[in-house]
């Protein structure tokens, strides 16, 4: 019998298998829902203060819009990472700061790992 704990733990390791890596790192699930034959796995950024800053200087202002980008299909279903990025007030000037990340390809809306796999389809 697999406890509660131990299902957490297979769990989360089954999300990194699933998620660009280092995502989770920075992202939560917040739910999942299957539409139209698609998955939408819908994220939200951790309350962690940027690298540069401390949690007395800025404070979470909440989210920006969605951002959806495709990533790998799964089990023959595309997939559709809704990701909300958190922003923060610096409190001394006033600048709304938001962390940079590399997760997406440039000049898409693929993840990177996805962009990499259709540029070495189209050798």
């Amino acid at each position: 019998m697999v406890s509660f704990s131990d299902l957490r733990e297979v769990e989360k390791q089954l999300a990194t298998l699933l998620f660009p890596k280092g995502l989770l790192d920075f992202f939560d699930v917040v739910s999942i829902e299957e539409k139209k034959g698609n998955y939408h796995f819908y994220l939200d950024e951790k309350n962690k203060v940027p690298q540069g800053y401390s949690k007395k200087d800025i404070e979470s202002k909440g989210f920006y819009n969605l951002e959806s980008i495709t990533d790998f299909p799964l089990r023959g279903k595309s997939c559709t990472l809704k990701l909300r990025r958190r922003k923060w007030l610096d409190k001394s000037t006033g600048a709304i700061i938001r962390r940079d990340w590399d997760v997406v390809a440039k000049g898409t809306r693929t993840t990177n790992e996805f962009a990499t796999f259709l540029k070495g389809l189209n050798r």
